[in-house]
C-alpha cells in the first residue's frame, strides 16, 4: 500500500502511471525468480521446502536497506508544514528540473484541501460524506475486489495444483510449469509498464478484463472436456477391514477426485486406460493407496500401474496450460498493475493513505477468501464449474469499469478530483469520449473544470 503511494507522490505527472506499474513488474519478477529456485529445489528429497523460506529472507533485507536513503514524500512533509525539507526532497528527486511551478501547484492544493477538511472528525466520515472521494473510494476499492474476484492469486498459488488437477503426471514437470506461468506474468507486466502512458489505463483495463474474462472460459471448457472425458472406474474393491467407504462407490475418476479422501489406482496402456478403481488414499502419504493393488509403491510400479491423488489421465491437458498462458498474457499488463496505479492516482491528498488503505484491505480480505475457497469450491461445483463462476465474476468486473473508471492517464494529481464530480458509474463512461478536451484553471482555491463549449470565457 505505502510503496505505490510513495511513488504516485514522488513521480512527475508523465511517468507516474509507468513507475507505478514498474512496481508491480519487479513483484512478478521475484515471483518468476522464486519459481525458477522452487523447481531447483523440488529435486531436494528432504528439506527443500525449508531453503525456499528460508532465501526469501535476503531480499527483505537488502530492500530495508535501501528504504533507509529514500527521501520522504514531497506532498506528505509540505501536509505536515515542513514546507523547506519538500522543497529539498523535491528538488533531490527532480535533480535538474525547475521546481518552482510544481512546488507551488503542490503547495497551493494542499493548502485548499486544509481549507476543505477542517472542521474536526474523522478522514473516512468525511471521505464517505463528500461525494468525489467517497466515488472514488467505490472506484479503487471495486478494482480490487474484482482483481481477486477473477481468480489471480488463485492461478498463481495453484498453478501446479491446477496443471496437475488438468492431468499433469509428473510433481516437477507441474512445478516447472508453474514457473513458465510465472514467467509469462513478468513478462506481459512488461507490457504494461510500455503500454501505460500510451493507450491510458481506462483502455489497458478494460482489455485485459475482456482477455482475462475469454481466458477463463478457455480454462473452464478444459477441464469440462476432461470431466467429459474422464475414464470409468471398472473395478470396486472392497475394503479389507470391512468398513463402508465412500470412493468405492464413484462411477468415474472425475468424481473420484473430487472426493480429497480417494485416490485413481490404474494401468495405462496408450491410448487407454484400464483397470481402474477408487480407493482410499493412506494416511501417511498421498502418494499412495490405503489398501489394495496401489498401496506399495515399489510393488505397484513393477506391475505397470499408476496412482494418482489429484488428477485424472486426459488428453486435454494441453488446455489448463494454454489457458494459464492466456490467462497471464491478458491479467498482467492490465489487471495485474493498473488496480494499484489507479488507486495511487484518484484521491486528494488528505484522502490518500486512508483510501489506500481502505482499498489494500479489500484486496487481502478477498485475496485470503478466494485462496481458502477454491479447493472446496473445486469439490462442490467441480473444476471446471469453479472457472466458469470467476469468468462470470471477471464478466461483472468488465461492467464495473467500463461504466465508473475514468481515464487518468496525463492528469496531476491535484485535479484528478475533478474527474469524480458526476454521479457514480457516469464518469467512466463520460471519460469514454475521445473528443472531449478539458482545462484546469483554478478559481477562488476550487478546482473548476471546463469544456470545449465554456473555454471561451477563459481569459
Amino acid at each position: 500500500m505505502t510503496v505505490t503511494v510513495y511513488i504516485a507522490e514522488a513521480a512527475p505527472f508523465h511517468l507516474r502511471g509507468r513507475l507505478v506499474t514498474i512496481n508491480t513488474l519487479f513483484i512478478t519478477g521475484g515471483q518468476c525468480f522464486a519459481s525458477i529456485i522452487d523447481g531447483a529445489f523440488s529435486y531436494l528429497e528432504k528439506n527443500g521446502w525449508r531453503y525456499m523460506l528460508g532465501l526469501s529472507a535476503v531480499p527483505a533485507i537488502i530492500q530495508f536497506v535501501g528504504f533507509l536513503f529514500l527521501p520522504e514524500s514531497p506532498r506528505w512533509l509540505m501536509q505536515k508544514g515542513k514546507t523547506q525539507r519538500a522543497r529539498r526532497a523535491l528538488n533531490l528527486i527532480r535533480e535538474t528540473q525547475n521546481i518552482e511551478d510544481e512546488y507551488e501547484s503542490i503547495k497551493s492544493s494542499i493548502e485548499e484541501e486544509q481549507r476543505e477538511v477542517r472542521g474536526g472528525g474523522s478522514v473516512l466520515w468525511k471521505m464517505l460524506t463528500y461525494p468525489p472521494t467517497f466515488r472514488a473510494l467505490i472506484v479503487g476499492c471495486g478494482m480490487q475486489l474484482f482483481q481477486q474476484l477473477s481468480g489471480i492469486n488463485t492461478v498463481m498459488y495453484y498453478s501446479a495444483t491446477i496443471l496437475q488437477m488438468s492431468g499433469v503426471q509428473d510433481d516437477k514437470l507441474a512445478i516447472w510449469l508453474a514457473a513458465v506461468t510465472a514467467g509469462t506474468n513478468f513478462i506481459f507486466t512488461m507490457v504494461g509498464v510500455w503500454l501505460v502512458e500510451k493507450v491510458g489505463r481506462r483502455k489497458l483495463t478494460l482489455c485485459s478484463l475482456a482477455g482475462t474474462t475469454v481466458s477463463l472460459v478457455i480454462l473452464a471448457v478444459g477441464f469440462l472436456l476432461s470431466a467429459l472425458t474422464s475414464p470409468p472406474i471398472i473395478l470396486h474393491p472392497r475394503d479389507p477391514s470391512g468398513h463402508n467407504v465412500s470412493c468405492v462407490n464413484y462411477k468415474f475418476c472425475d468424481r473420484c477426485m473430487l472426493d480429497p479422501n480417494c485416490g485413481f489406482c490404474f494401468k495405462m496402456q496408450h491410448p487407454n486406460v484400464t483397470e481402474t478403481s477408487c480407493v482410499p488414499v493412506s494416511n501417511r502419504s498421498d502418494t499412495i493407496a490405503a489398501w489394495g493393488r496401489c498401496s506399495n509403491e515399489s510393488e505397484f510400479k513393477k506391475e505397470g500401474l499408476s496412482w494418482a491423488f489429484n488428477f485424472c489421465p486426459t488428453k486435454y491437458s494441453w488446455t489448463a496450460l494454454l489457458g494459464l498462458i492466456l490467462y497471464l498474457i491478458f491479467f498482467a499488463p492490465g489487471m495485474g498493475s493498473m488496480p494499484w496505479t489507479v488507486n495511487s492516482e484518484i484521491y486528494p491528498m488528505w484522502a490518500r493513505s486512508t483510501g489506500n488503505a481502505m482499498s489494500s484491505g479489500v484486496n487481502w480480505i478477498f485475496n485470503v477468501l478466494v485462496s481458502l475457497t477454491f479447493l472446496h469450491l473445486a469439490e462442490y461445483l467441480s473444476y471446471y464449474g469453479v472457472f466458469f463462476l470467476y469468468s462470470a465474476l471477471a464478466a461483472l468486473g468488465l461492467f464495473f469499469i467500463y461504466g465508473c473508471l475514468p481515464e487518468t492517464k496525463g492528469i496531476k494529481l491535484e485535479e484528478i478530483e475533478t474527474l469524480f464530480e458526476n454521479r457514480l458509474c457516469t464518469c467512466g463512461l463520460l471519460d469514454s469520449d475521445e473528443g472531449r478536451h478539458i482545462e484546469y484553471i483554478r478559481v477562488k482555491g476550487s478546482n473548476y473544470h471546463l469544456s470545449d463549449n465554456d473555454t471561451s470565457d477563459v481569459e
